[in-house]
């Protein structure tokens, strides 16, 4: 793992790509757009966008899934996921940008590195990478062009379970292409490279793929989640796969493609607002658990300060969690519904501040929304709780007891906090004291486990709303009878497609519609998860 690459080289790298490869709604792509371009470049690209552009994480995380699986609520620009408000617009930019620009991309570099020996080692990452960027697409939609996307030509949509059982068999075989004494992997910005790393990360991801269909098909999840733990997993938190951001904000499209720094947590401060608010239901777990993360990542702080830089907020944890304790907003509630009277604080400067109403809702702590804080795509607490969960189900055949992957994986979730600039080093006594507090109940170890899911996953906001449908854990109740009532009743289950693909590949998007009851409705299901 290292530190993305110059800011020179990626406004070249960006512009390059970005003059290959323009916007086509209804997926048509053309591979030859882009046919002279190194495939080492691709990567970096698609690497840095899946966390590094501010169009498609402000809406697909912080505008829906976070607030979807209520980490965060409140502000204005939560409200699509937060109280249902169905917006296409919305959901269909994460389709829109990545077929025009990841998927073509990284398509186009796994076609012309296949079958070339002496790029066998850039050709696996690359289709690893594939599968790592389809997946985001085909877990919140459900069926999607997957086979002929990047042929030029209109393109028909693939069944989820087509495409899971391609994703499998695309692991298994770029995981064993793989190979330290060929070609060097130049351009990737999550392992520098590293041969062994990316094959853990294949399995690893393999993993979690499998689990995903425990309610679907409960054998071929058991025995690809075999596969991917015989091939080898991550087994240390310095092996997880995470990028490195740089410490700037990164605005739209600015010309430049600056995708340098981390855009989620440009989205909680993009254009001065309001940034989301813990909901009560996740300080609740927190806090009736006695989980020590509850005083490092839940903090107070004075809106309107900073300028623009989280790490310039006057801070107003000491005196409030003194007054109130840690309190958070209910579900389907604007910050401003909640409203409090101003309080007289004493900060420990021996300054005096008078607070607002949304001063004395908690937010995330400076360290987690760091403009430079890594994006953790996949981590080793996530590896050892699901390790946990298919020992549950399936048996003692990966390599330990349910408990003992369990304390592994809350243990490696607690210390993955240092893993960001600024952020605490848990000591062990207190991660020893939780987990001897917050074992496996008989009967509910599968609660147990996701709710810790549910925790480690804060942040990857489409990863959470994930697990939280394939599991059912934590049981969260709908956003409904608040403030405002929205678009829907219960929590839904997926994104719609954007209008584009209607329009302009009607033909392919008329023969979706039957396996969603034909309507294209966010509150239909995808494949794998079965009611």
């Amino acid at each position: 793992m290292r530190k993305i690459v110059k800011s020179t080289l990626l406004f070249l790298l960006v512009a390059a790509v970005g003059s290959s490869c323009k916007k086509f709604g209804d997926t048509n792509i053309d591979p030859s757009r882009s046919s002279n371009l190194d495939p080492s470049v691709q990567l970096t690209l698609v690497q840095l966008r899946f966390s590094g552009d501010l169009n498609v994480n402000e809406r697909t995380s912080f505008m829906m899934t976070m607030p979807l699986v209520q980490h965060i609520g409140g502000s204005y620009s939560n409200r699509w996921g937060g109280i249902y408000f169905n917006n296409p617009n919305v959901m269909g930019v994460l389709w829109e940008d990545s077929y025009a620009n990841d998927l073509v991309n990284i398509i186009d570099a796994v076609k012309r590195t296949t079958d070339v020996p002496e790029k066998a080692n850039i050709n696996a990452v690359c289709r690893i990478m594939k599968v790592y960027t389809f997946a985001r697409m085909t877990d919140l939609y459900g069926d999607i062009p997957y086979s002929q996307a990047g042929m030029g030509v209109k393109p028909a949509f693939d069944t989820q379970e087509a495409i899971y059982n391609s994703f499998f068999t695309e692991l298994s075989a770029a995981r064993a292409q793989l190979d330290a004494a060929k070609d060097a992997v130049n351009g990737d910005v999550f392992y520098n490279g590293v041969i062994d790393d990316w094959k853990r990360f294949a399995s690893s991801l393999h993993l979690r793929l499998a689990m995903r269909l425990v309610k679907r098909d409960p054998a071929k999840a058991q025995a690809e989640a075999q596969i991917a733990y015989n091939e080898g997993v991550f087994t240390a938190n310095n092996q997880l796969c995470k990028l490195e951001h740089e410490d700037i904000q990164n605005p739209y499209d600015d010309g430049k493609g600056n995708i340098r720094g981390n855009a989620v947590s440009a989205s909680f401060f993009n254009g001065g607002a309001v940034p989301g608010r813990f909901t009560t239901p996740f300080l609740n777990q927190l806090r009736t658990t006695n989980d020590p993360r509850l005083q490092y990542m839940v903090k107070y702080y004075a809106d309107g300060t900073g300028a623009g830089n989280p790490q310039n907020r006057l801070d107003l944890t000491v005196p409030l969690v003194a007054m109130q304790g840690y309190t958070g907003l209910n579900v389907g509630s604007y910050i401003w519904d909640e409203w409090s009277n101003p309080v007289d604080l004493t900060l420990p400067s021996g300054a005096t501040y008078t607070t607002t109403s949304n001063d004395l809702k908690a937010q995330p702590a400076n360290f987690l929304l760091r403009f430079n804080a890594p994006f953790l795509h996949l981590t080793y607490s996530e590896v050892e709780l699901l390790l946990a969960e298919a020992t549950v189900r399936f048996g003692a055949t990966f390599g330990g007891t349910a408990a003992s992957h369990y304390e592994k994986g809350v243990t490696a979730a607690l210390q993955q906090l240092s893993l960001f600039p600024g952020g605490p080093t848990v000591p062990l006594s207190e991660i020893n004291t939780f987990i001897a507090g917050n074992g496996l109940l008989p009967g509910r170890e599968l609660e147990v486990i996701n709710k810790q899911l549910w925790i480690t996953l804060f942040l990857n906001g489409p990863e959470a709303y994930a697990n939280w449908r394939r599991s059912g854990w934590p049981a969260l109740l709908p956003a409904v009878g608040f403030s405002e009532t929205g678009e829907s009743l219960t929590i839904p289950r997926r994104f719609e497609y954007p209008f584009t693909e209607e329009e302009q590949n009607k033909v392919n998007f008329d023969k979706v519609l039957p396996a969603l009851g034909g309507v294209d409705s966010w509150n239909k299901r995808v494949w794998w998860d079965k009611e």
